[in-house]
């Protein structure tokens, strides 16, 4: 009896801390596998909440790879097998004018305030704040898909601070469970109750919460917060960009870009990307391109990273682009 049926110490306490650290009050906390669940139930809630059709997304986002979280992200190319999916406007990442196509029929706009997977895209500092509005216009919730950016990894606990925006609903997932299988989504009370009653027991979950992974991810989270982990991922990561930033028009790495420890190396072509991390392997480092845009390296190093671990990476990769 893992989830529902008896209330176990492990999800209890890590319910609590993620609520006291939430960016909105009285945060309740839905627990479950992964992060593509999480968003799966996100999405159910917004439905149940606003009786409203449609949601809306942003291209080359990636929200994880269960149907409804695969109708939101990804090239068209991608969905094209799979289609019809849900019914999902999708806007242009970072584009305030196109924000005007949100309207009463939308029931939440799913962004990642980072997009991670396209390309390690970040928006422009009014792009956030005007998509808050947008919502709040229309009547639209807000979730902000934390899965890659939460958790300290961009320099902040949840990188929506970096705006200074609020979302009405928050997904989080991988360095949630400390290495073990873990995802949830927040909202307030008041929002949350929308899947209690009418009819309840309408979103459920087996293995969400497993108290082994809810253990794990409590220590792991106590670290984060102890330690500064949020300060220490702005360090390092100011540091590493700068450095990177400097071996620009080597091996045809073109630009670098990020915030905190989630950084993007662009190359010219993906050819030039591949031929990067296949020299960084053979060396290794290990490094990956970004699912929707393979000409840009998506650098995600951890965040207790030592500086003695940092130079050695970062030798390794100018060796691989002069190589």
């Amino acid at each position: 009896m893992v989830y529902g049926e008896y209330v176990q110490e492990a999800q209890a306490a890590l319910a609590a801390r993620l609520a006291a650290l939430a960016p909105f009050p009285a945060a309740e906390v839905y627990f479950t596998s992964s992060g593509a669940e999480a968003i799966e139930g996100a999405l159910k809630l917004a439905r149940k909440r606003t009786g409203r059709p449609r949601f809306a997304a942003f291209e080359d986002a990636y929200h994880g790879g269960t149907f409804g979280a695969f109708s939101l992200g990804n090239p068209a190319a991608m969905r094209a097998p799979y289609e019809p999916l849900l019914d999902v406007e999708r806007m242009p990442f970072g584009e305030e004018a196109a924000l005007s196509r949100i309207d009463g029929r939308i029931a939440a706009v799913v962004v990642e305030p980072i997009q991670a997977e396209g390309g390690v895209r970040v928006p422009a500092d009014g792009f956030l704040p005007a998509l808050r509005h947008r919502c709040d216009e229309t009547g639209a919730l807000l979730v902000f898909d934390e899965v890659q950016t939460g958790l300290g990894r961009t320099g902040t606990l949840w990188a929506g601070e970096h705006a200074g925006v609020v979302p009405d609903v928050l997904v989080l997932a991988k360095a949630l469970g400390g290495g073990f299988p873990l995802g949830a989504f927040l909202a307030p009370a008041p929002l949350m109750a929308a899947l209690a009653d009418g009819p309840p027991l309408t979103h459920l979950t087996t293995f969400g919460g497993h108290p082994v992974s809810c253990a794990a991810g409590l220590a792991a989270l106590e670290v984060t917060i102890a330690d500064n982990l949020p300060r220490r991922a702005r360090a390092l990561g100011d540091e590493l960009r700068k450095a990177l930033g400097a071996l620009v028009g080597r091996g045809g790495l073109r630009a670098v870009r990020g915030r905190g420890l989630l950084l993007g190396a662009e190359f010219e072509t993906p050819a030039r990307a591949h031929a990067a991390v296949l020299a960084c392997r053979a060396a290794g480092l290990l490094v990956g391109q970004a699912l929707h845009d393979e000409r840009v390296l998506r650098l995600t190093p951890p965040l207790v990273m030592t500086e003695r671990e940092l130079r050695l990476g970062l030798r390794t990769f100018a060796a691989a682009l002069n190589g």
